[in-house]
């Protein structure tokens, strides 16, 4: 079966940290750009940090920056998002995208929503004292 699986979601403290991971099955992740989105409660599903095929290049929305981390682990087919210092507004379901580039595309950032292969069903994170 091809998806992809959100875990790692929580409530948090502000302040706290949190590791997201997006495990996919039935197929390859390195054939991949995969992108973390979110969205928060009455607003639209947004880009928050993306990781590209070939180089592990990354991009990451300005207010996160700093705190947030992308990482891959091709091998466990896996991508992370360690989130640090969390705030309150970075509360949101977040979702993983995958979307096969071709392995010189240097670039993870400006696709449409629509244009991704597969998606995760999402994890709650909420930040909260």
């Amino acid at each position: 079966q091809v998806q992809l699986v959100e875990s790692g979601g929580g409530l948090v403290q502000p302040g706290g940290s949190l590791r997201l991971s997006c495990e996919a099955s039935g197929f390859a992740l390195q054939y991949y750009a995969i992108d973390w989105f979110r969205r928060a409660p009455g607003k639209e599903r947004e880009g928050v940090s993306c990781i590209t095929r070939n180089d592990g290049s990354t991009y990451y929305k300005d207010s996160v920056k700093g705190r947030f981390t992308i990482s891959r682990d091709n091998a466990k087919n896996t991508v992370y998002l360690q989130m640090n210092s969390l705030k309150s507004e970075d509360t949101a379901v977040y979702y993983c995208a995958a979307k096969r580039v071709y392995p010189w595309t240097g670039h993870c950032s400006g696709y449409g929503q629509n244009e991704y292969d597969h998606w995760g069903q999402g994890t709650q994170v909420t930040v909260s004292s």
